[in-house]
């Protein structure tokens, strides 16, 4: 649970950078050097999606990051016996379980939890337990669905703030809004902390700020398109200045 007066961390997601990358099929952009760059500006903790196809992120920046980075990394991945033996072997800090489709463009909803999925999730959980790795589901606001958070096995959700990014500043906005404050307490009642991510950006980021017990936010894509104009330190630096400032609405 976040503690009063504590900003909300920032994790910041580098797969773009590693997208840029693997579209040349060659070294640059360094993924290592824009976590670098962003540890610089403030964040706190760095993600990476290590995806079956390795259509941006692989491995080697999952082994490069754990070698050399001074933040926390938190690898986002599917539950599979190949990712699982990869967490096993590098040992994250976090890992963020997602949903994971072959021909999806980015994550596209949340895990659905099947009596299956929770089997293999206790025993991925408990290996995770004894080697220090904290594990986080990544949940759409269903409150169907959150009931069956398995809170022994967890510490984290994060809940998929798609739906309300697309809906920002439309009639619908409200709603998404509501479903998200309120699938925070139902994460709450499980003893689990609260964080979110997909498609959160400056303009839209302060609303998801006051969602209650808040403690984490994971920003990629709209970090990485600033970077491109701006610099990557500004473009970390920003988000940081607001939830930052943010902190007065918050304590009030």
């Amino acid at each position: 649970m976040p503690l009063p007066g504590m900003p909300v961390r920032l994790g910041v997601n580098i797969d773009h950078v590693a997208t840029l990358r693997q579209a040349r099929g060659e070294f640059d952009p360094d993924p290592l050097a824009a976590a670098h760059l962003a540890r610089l500006a403030g964040a706190d903790q760095i993600v990476l999606h290590v995806r079956e196809d390795r259509r941006h992120a692989n491995e080697n920046d999952l082994r490069r990051l754990r070698e050399t980075a001074s933040l926390p990394v938190n690898l986002e991945m599917a539950l599979t016996q190949e990712m699982a033996e990869l967490a096993f072997a590098l040992v994250p800090d976090r890992v963020t379980l997602v949903p994971e489709k072959r021909n999806e463009t980015t994550t596209e909803g949340g895990l659905v939890l099947t009596p299956d999925y929770l089997r293999a999730l206790d025993a991925f959980s408990g290996r995770c337990a004894d080697l220090g790795i904290r594990v986080s589901l990544f949940m759409d606001p269903d409150p169907e669905m959150l009931g069956r958070l398995p809170s022994a096995s967890v510490d984290q959700v994060e809940l998929h703030t798609g739906p309300f990014a697309r809906a920002f500043g439309s009639s619908r906005e409200k709603e998404e809004f509501a479903r998200l404050t309120f699938a925070a307490t139902l994460v709450a009642r499980h003893g689990l902390v609260v964080a979110a991510g997909h498609g959160l950006t400056l303009y839209n980021l302060p609303r998801i700020l006051a969602i209650p017990g808040l403690a984490e936010v994971n920003i990629g894509h709209s970090i990485i398109s600033r970077a491109v104009l701006l610099g990557l330190r500004e473009a970390v630096s920003e988000v940081r200045t607001l939830l930052l400032h943010s902190l007065g609405g918050r304590a009030s």
